[in-house]
């Protein structure tokens, strides 16, 4: 089964004055929908109508070298992104200022597949106002209250929401602009997941990590996964070309 086109935003700021720390915006999706209690970034699945206007946005710097095909995809994502942006938080976006994050695509048995793109911005400074309907709650919050909110069980995360949380909080920056400037000059994150099961634990595997191609957990080599299932989750994460994984706890 082919997955369906999606985006989401991560929008920041510097605090609610603007010179506090850094703060990401979350909204809680109703329970009568997909993902239903979770708190999520505002975003969803594309529309027809985001495909117009037709044409390629090659304008950021770490997609020169991408195909034609995905930067046509990354400029319908960057439009459905902004578009979901007014949509459930009320708040406006343009397209050609969401930076790539990375892209998140489900386990093949997945029974909701969203081909999913994730954009950070500077969150304009202005009200943000939920429908009450589909999205029932917001808050800005640090990732790392956002993590400890949800190992107290407070806050319910999926676990493309929590990696991005917690990359957010360890290696991006402690600024809207640093933050920006190093997504940037990257290229985005590609995470086809693969989940293997071990115990009470399932996990969250990713290329990279040993596990990846035959789902052994004890294999020797690097590790690129996430612990869930009973709070706390746990993430051992080597970025390319490190020695030992890191175990980081939320």
């Amino acid at each position: 089964m082919s997955a369906t086109l999606a985006a989401t935003v991560v929008a920041l700021r510097d605090g609610e004055t603007g010179s506090g720390p850094l703060e990401v915006l979350l909204v809680r999706r109703t329970s009568a929908v997909a993902f239903g209690g979770n708190w999520v970034f505002p975003g969803g699945r594309a529309d027809p109508g985001d495909a117009e206007p037709a044409g390629v946005d090659g304008s950021r710097s770490a997609q020169r070298a991408e195909p034609a095909a995905r930067l046509e995809e990354l400029a319908i994502a960057r439009r459905a992104a902004a578009r979901e942006m007014r949509e459930e938080s009320s708040l406006v976006v343009v397209p050609d200022d969401l930076v790539p994050v990375s892209l998140w695509v489900p386990p093949a048995e997945a029974p909701r597949r969203y081909r999913t793109w994730y954009f950070a911005v500077a969150a304009p400074r202005a009200t943000v106002a939920v429908d009450g309907a589909e999205i029932v709650d917001h808050a800005w919050m640090t990732p790392s209250e956002a993590l400890a909110r949800h190992e107290a069980g407070t806050v319910e995360l999926a676990p493309p929401t929590w990696m991005t949380l917690w990359r957010v909080g360890r290696e991006w920056g402690t600024t809207v602009h640093e933050v920006l400037r190093r997504l940037e000059a990257r290229v985005p994150d590609r995470f086809e997941t693969r989940m293997v099961a071990h115990g009470a634990r399932l996990h969250a595997v990713w290329e990279g990590d040993a596990a990846y191609a035959g789902g052994d957990l004890d294999a020797p080599g690097p590790r690129r996964r996430l612990a869930v299932g009973p709070v706390p989750w746990s993430v051992q994460w080597d970025p390319p070309g490190d020695g030992q994984p890191a175990i980081m706890p939320s």
